[in-house]
Formats: C-alpha cells, structure tokens, sequence
C-alpha cells in the first residue's frame, strides 16, 4: 500500500483542486497543522444499497408504549 501524502494546511488549501484528483485516484491525503495530522482526504465511497427490513425484529416497543402516563409521573412534568 502506498504511504499518504502529508501536506500543511497553506498548501492544501493553495493546491486543493490537485489534492482533490490524487484523491480521486484513489490516493489519501493527510493535512497537518503545525506538523501534527489534523484531517485525512480519502475518496468518497457511496453506501452500500439499503435493504428494507434489514434491521427487523431487532427493536422492541412496549404495548403499552402510547398509554396514558400515572398521575404522579405527569404531575412532575405539569409543575
């Protein structure tokens, strides 16, 4: 794997439209402020195609879930 490309943050912003195609070539980027890594440019990878229902069965709510709250629960929200 190829090392990245560190850069400080004056040259990013003064070459970032080159920055941008070595990115898109798939290289990643770090910008440094002061010497230190601030911030990484990685190419952009869409999602993954979302299945409906993936998630199903995997939450719960209570029946109960929209009944009215007791007397002394709502009176602490009424004060």
């Amino acid at each position: 794997m190829k090392r990245p490309k560190i850069v400080n943050v004056h040259e990013a912003k003064t070459h970032l439209s080159r920055l941008l195609a070595r990115v898109a070539a798939g290289d990643e980027v770090i910008i440094a402020k002061s010497g230190r890594p601030v911030a990484r440019l990685l190419p952009f990878a869409p999602p993954g195609k979302r299945v409906l229902g993936m998630d199903a069965g995997r939450g719960y709510i209570a029946p109960d879930f929209d009944a009215p709250l007791p007397d002394d629960i709502l009176d602490d929200f009424e004060r």
